[in-house]
């Protein structure tokens, strides 16, 4: 029976943690969540660690990356859930093996320390691989509306990771003490997740616009709800961010707001301008009438092995300012490893007729601003690139003043995929004391305050601009400068912390 109940609240605690996540957002769930699997992992050895570690995942995964189900069916959208759900499963097991390892003691705060340095470790295991890994889903970006949130700017994604965990833990503790009859700890444990929560809301969060002022018009163009096939039409997505584009500058006229940047989103030009004199036209018209450049998505077939997902900066005299090259295509999306293998899941691999390859270079664009009277760099990420850690610190290390995702979530219909994205901005606006703009071809489209509050927002499926002044900002935060060395550290240490307990039990076991 106990194994019964074990399996049932890994399940539950798995669906409560989707629920912390966009479009429900009950982001207090994933405290609920993690106490839950702990609770279920409490007597377990390692295989019942990994089986209930992994059903955790699934549950989680499956309703949370539904979306691509809606993009492609059911098996891929299975594969993806459960391939990503064994990271739980070897989080289960790791677990079980520090547990009964005896190295923990009886004390309170031992094994939620050890939880969350495991629950982080092995989020960023799987968002490293295979593949270059997949981080969407990692519970930091379920919090953006709680105080937690504000310790992206101290330590980023990983710093959040291990508070909820250690809160969740701490949750977990409380019931495992109570039923134990351990009152003094059963009541003492709760009130030390609440501190580890509230500690965020301690961090101070600077808002100013240090290094002046951009007037953006940022477009959303709309894509016929198409799924897979939304850009068909490529010639009528072009169109209608064109078309938006004339509308957000008639408006911008009539309040005498001087534009300094025009924003498209990703793929919204996908017939390159460069070769395509009706692209070229289009881009160049919304340019001159802005009096501004233009920032664009477009697909580049230079190249004889593959496809570049690529950003331009395009001037008023029709030509390229600057640009920039996805570092990080998505795998099995944008190009597909093992096709031959992956082919007999699916035909729609073979969708993917031409593989992207990625670029090499910082997600940097620079471009004189005469209203500044200098040069502004912005930071330019695409689409899945926001939940990259090393990817966005890059660009703010490089000097990025301002964060921009570029975004198509047309294949994804009515889903929470772009509300799950807009999450993922709004965490790393905190982490990199940005001002960022979130830009999709049919929404969700934002602009966020460094503080992660979002200003504006526009609707899914909707052509719609938006008209601000976003500040410039030049600051390092501490996650910015000291993540990478953060994320190897929990890494590491998750796995030295695994390493240690098996080594201790096979000295037990064998009596070495």
């Amino acid at each position: 029976m106990r194994t019964q109940w074990n399996i049932l609240v890994s399940v539950a605690s798995g669906l409560a943690m989707a629920a912390a996540f966009p479009d429900l957002g009950w982001w207090p769930l994933a405290f609920v969540s993690i106490g839950g699997l702990w609770w279920a992992l409490r007597d377990v050895g390692a295989w019942g660690g990994l089986g209930l570690g992994w059903l955790y995942g699934i549950a989680f995964f499956a309703p949370h990356v539904w979306w691509a189900y809606v993009a492609t069916e059911v098996i891929p959208w299975a594969a993806l859930s459960i391939a990503e759900g064994l990271a739980w499963g070897l989080l289960g097991a790791a677990w079980a093996h520090v547990r009964r390892s005896g190295m923990l003691g009886e004390g309170l705060l031992a094994g939620p320390i050890a939880f969350g340095l495991l629950w982080t470790g092995f989020e960023q295991l799987r968002s490293v691989v295979p593949w270059d890994g997949f981080p969407w889903g990692r519970v930091a970006f379920a919090m953006a509306d709680a105080p937690v949130a504000r310790l992206a700017w101290l330590g980023g994604v990983p710093l959040i990771g291990f508070a909820v965990a250690v809160a969740g833990a701490f949750l977990g503790i409380a019931v495992e003490r109570g039923v134990g009859r351990k009152v003094i700890q059963a009541a003492a444990a709760p009130v030390l997740g609440i501190a580890v929560v509230m500690v965020g809301g301690l961090v101070p969060l600077d808002t100013r616009d240090t290094d002046g002022d951009l007037n953006v018009a940022v477009i959303q163009g709309n894509v016929p709800d198409r799924g897979l096939d939304s850009f068909s039409q490529a010639r009528e997505v072009l169109n209608n961010h064109g078309d938006e584009s004339m509308v957000a500058i008639e408006v911008a006229d009539v309040e005498g707001f001087d534009i300094d940047l025009v924003i498209w989103p990703e793929n919204a030009a996908d017939i390159d301008p460069r070769t395509d004199d009706e692209s070229a036209e289009v881009a160049t018209s919304v340019a001159q009438a802005a009096g501004a450049p233009l920032l664009l998505g477009t697909v580049d077939y230079s190249s004889d092995e593959g496809r570049y997902n690529t950003s331009l900066l395009w001037s008023q005299s029709g030509t390229v300012l600057d640009s920039y090259i996805k570092q990080r295509p998505v795998p099995f999306a944008e190009y597909i490893p093992m096709r031959d293998f992956a082919r007999l899941f699916s035909a729609d691999v073979d969708r993917v007729s031409v593989d992207m390859l990625p670029g090499t270079e910082p997600a940097t664009m620079q471009f004189a601003v005469p209203s500044l009277d200098r040069v502004v760099t912005l930071g330019t990420v695409i689409c899945f690139e926001v939940a990259v850690d090393d990817v966005v610190r890059e660009a703010i290390a490089d000097g990025g003043e301002l964060l921009v995702v570029q975004t198509n979530n047309a294949t994804f219909g009515h889903t929470a995929e772009s509300t799950q994205q807009l999450q993922m901005s709004r965490i790393k606006a905190i982490e990199t004391g940005r001002y960022t703009i979130q830009d999709s071809t049919v929404g969700v489209s934002a602009i966020i305050a460094p503080d992660g509050k979002v200003l504006q927002e526009t609707d899914l499926f909707t052509a719609e601009h938006m008209l601000d002044s976003v500040g410039l900002r030049t600051e390092i935060t501490p996650a910015v400068r000291f993540g990478g060395w953060i994320a190897w550290g929990v890494l590491i240490g998750a796995g030295a912390l695994t390493a240690s307990a098996v080594s201790r039990r096979l000295r037990e076991r064998y009596e070495w």
